[in-house]
């Protein structure tokens, strides 16, 4: 069996090491799977900060400084949160120039509004500045495609595609290093 996402890494691992980037992660919802995947390569450490796994509200805001504020209203599933993720993580890791967030509700029990919404953050550091991009995915109710790994349930076929959906946002961000 293919071990998800390892293709993915393996581009993402490489275009961080020739443009000498390095990069921390703050994940909600894949719970670290991202940074554990990447942990996987020889070497990364060079360029892989860490990872701030934040799953819950709390813990957004004492260890990212996420407003709680935000946090009610739009609410930990929106665009302001994962931008204020990718700043957060990266302001306190100033070893690093790129950080990357992700948060959504991947289910059971979501809202109906928000099943399957994800929001991806890419922050990059200029001088003083902390610019973030995001993008927001809508993933499917039922697991589809082809892949070549089994999955125990939707949720975790979501984790696994919510992680490929935030590292092709770093692949596409530090291409446009180089």
């Amino acid at each position: 069996m293919t071990q998800p996402l390892s293709s993915l890494v393996e581009q993402v691992a490489g275009l961080l090491k020739s443009s000498q980037t390095r990069i921390v992660f703050a994940e909600s919802c894949t719970a670290g799977l991202v940074s554990a995947a990447l942990g996987r390569v020889p070497g990364i450490s060079e360029f892989h900060c860490g990872s701030a796994v934040v799953y819950r509200l709390d813990t957004k805001t004492r260890w990212l400084g996420v407003d709680s504020a935000i946090l009610r209203d739009p609410g930990p599933v929106s665009s302001v949160v994962a931008i204020a993720m990718a700043r957060g993580v990266l302001a306190r890791t100033p070893e690093a120039q790129m950080s990357a967030a992700i948060t959504g509700h991947l289910g059971p029990n979501a809202p109906a509004e928000q099943d399957g919404l994800v929001f991806v953050g890419i922050g990059q550091r200029q001088g003083q500045t902390i610019n973030v991009q995001t993008k927001q995915y809508i993933l499917p109710a039922e697991i589809s495609g082809t892949d070549d790994f089994a999955v125990a349930s939707l949720r975790e076929w979501r984790q696994w595609k919510a992680a490929e959906h935030l590292l092709e946002q770093v692949r596409e961000a530090v291409q446009q290093l180089r």
